[in-house]
């Protein structure tokens, strides 16, 4: 029986009860959620509906739980069930319906822990985004890491997600960079607010051998030409490093779309704004008032002279995600982005959406590395290409996944280098090969999946084990809903502890020439199941799961 079935269970019996007593109460699924009581000995799983319902209903909570336990007890599979305390009801299955489990995981595969939580939403959720103008760092690698991993969760819970990448390119920034290509390639100091590192002489080099007459042509055009195909190289190449980082993005969106055409898309998202009643002209300038929805102050979207500010390209960027049918949109930004929360949220009231519920800005804390060094080649950052070379996409994208992307974070590389138990992705990884290891010992000694009997899995350590792979799905749905992926590290590292324990515990393999029976075959199934779900979830953090180690 899974969580699910129970849970279900539990409605239909406090449905009835409900509606015995005449009340109008609404109960829904969400109501009879399940937990995991701390003490084993409560049972295997908890309930506080009868508290949650009993001053609605009028009723005595204690009674209320008394009334619920005794039809719960009716319900197949299930061992016993008590009232504790005011009104707790603590549930226990009986073993072959909580064995059942096992071959349910194993029979339905990667899709264990997928839901339809989320099923509807169609979310484009926008990180890393780093300018085109160098390579990226240690700040990038963190949001790369948490935002595919955020994506992959909110994918296994029925979300429709676009990961997005929006390419900076445009503004002076992108001219300071190209006079710094062409200086390089001169053979001239990096010009002033240019960018200085051997990245950039390494970018000219590439750039004089595309184009081998770029010295020859006049200021003008020799100073496009280095820009565009210095951007052009620069861009690729944090694609090709993101994608050694196992970070996918659906979307590459450039700047350039919304400067672009006559009207422009910023052109059109002012008179958008403007029809909806939060533009005014002032002091010459064109302005949105952004303090309706919470802002400092009201932002000005098109100066004086005519020029539209950064907000006007942050609003049309906005439309155009509604435009591409995202009702929903994630910006996962770095520490030194607080001020655009307001900015975004305002952007979203005054565009007719609603800023609580159509926009969400994550800010991502800092991290560092102990002992990390600076770039050779950028000179003033660490790169993601030293930090992947030197500790490994999988030790990097575990360790940076397995906490709030709100929580400042230092690692340690002499943790993540061990290939010991204090180094959570290793306890992990080593925990899916052995299940693999012992898959194939049980077939090199003759025990196979035919046989299952799931009333055979009644040690302490299975009953513990199959509580934790019950507890996947949710696990999996809250890191949706709440945005953290880090629920789901944490739960593979309980997951990996209880399956340990077990393994110490527990053959699946007979002992000398003892024979093969049922309960080998059925241990086989959990041990198989804890495999595939150590499996998924290390995908979920875009980490490999080796067979052997």
């Amino acid at each position: 029986m899974t969580p699910a079935e129970l849970s279900a269970a539990l409605l239909d019996i406090v449905t009835a009860s409900i509606a015995a007593r005449g009340s109008d109460a609404s109960v829904t699924i969400d109501d009879v959620r399940l937990d995991r009581p701390r003490n084993r000995d409560h049972g295997d799983w908890a309930s506080n509906v009868a508290m949650k319902f009993a001053k609605k209903l009028g009723a005595n909570p204690r009674e209320l739980a008394t009334e619920i336990a005794s039809a719960l007890k009716d319900v197949e599979g299930v061992a016993a069930v008590d009232v504790a305390g005011p009104g707790f009801i603590n549930v226990t299955l009986d073993a072959a319906a909580a064995g059942a489990l096992a071959k349910s995981i194993v029979e339905q595969g990667d899709a264990y822990g997928r839901s339809d939580a989320l099923a509807g939403q169609t979310i484009n959720l926008e990180f890393v985004s780093a300018n085109p103008t160098g390579p990226l760092h240690i700040g990038h690698t963190r949001w790369a890491a948490l935002g595919d991993a955020l994506g992959r969760v909110l994918r296994a819970a029925g979300a429709d997600v676009a990961n997005e990448f929006y390419i900076n390119d445009a503004g002076n920034q992108m001219d300071n960079f190209g006079a710094s290509v062409l200086a390089a390639a001169k053979g001239e100091p990096t010009p002033e607010n240019g960018y200085p590192g051997q990245y950039v002489a390494d970018l000219a080099k590439a750039v004089l051998e595309r184009e081998p007459g770029l010295l020859d042509l006049p200021d003008a055009e020799a100073l496009a030409t280095a820009r565009e195909l210095g951007y052009e190289l620069q861009l690729q190449e944090i694609k090709d490093s993101l994608a050694r980082f196992n970070v996918h993005f659906d979307v590459w969106f450039s700047e350039r779309q919304l400067h672009a055409g006559a009207p422009s898309k910023i052109d059109t998202a002012v008179e958008r704004l403007r029809e909806q009643g939060h533009v005014y002209d002032e002091d010459d300038a064109i302005w949105v008032r952004t303090t309706d929805f919470g802002d400092d102050k009201d932002r000005v979207i098109k100066r004086g002279n005519g020029i539209y500010t950064y907000f006007a390209a942050d609003a049309a960027y906005y439309l155009s995600k509604t435009d591409r049918g995202f009702g929903h949109k994630i910006y996962l930004l770095g520490a030194d982005h607080h001020g655009y929360v307001h900015r975004i949220k305002a952007i979203a009231g005054a565009s007719g959406d609603d800023p609580a519920k159509d926009v969400e800005v994550l800010i991502g804390q800092l991290v560092s590395i102990n002992g990390a060094k600076l770039s050779k080649r950028a000179g003033n950052i660490i790169e993601l290409n030293d930090l992947q070379a030197w500790l490994g996409t999988d030790a990097l994208r575990y360790s940076l996944a397995r906490y709030p992307a709100d929580s400042p974070l230092t690692l340690d590389p002499e943790i993540l280098q061990r290939r010991t138990n204090d180094n959570p992705v290793f306890y992990v990884q080593y925990a899916h090969a052995r299940t693999n290891q012992v898959t194939r010992n049980a077939a090199a000694s003759g025990v196979s999946r035919e046989g299952f009997d799931a009333s055979t899995l009644e040690h302490e350590t299975e009953s513990v084990l199959l509580g934790a792979l019950a507890e996947f799905p949710r696990v999996v749905a809250h890191a949706a809903e709440l945005r953290e992926p880090h629920r789901v590290a944490r739960y593979a590292e309980q997951l990996a502890g209880s399956y340990h324990r077990w393994y110490d515990n527990c053959r699946v393999t007979p002992l000398g020439d003892e024979p093969v029976t049922s309960v080998h075959s059925s241990r086989l199934w959990l041990n198989d199941a804890t495999g595939q779900v150590l499996r998924t979830a290390l995908g979920l953090l875009g980490v490999s799961a080796p067979e052997r180690m």
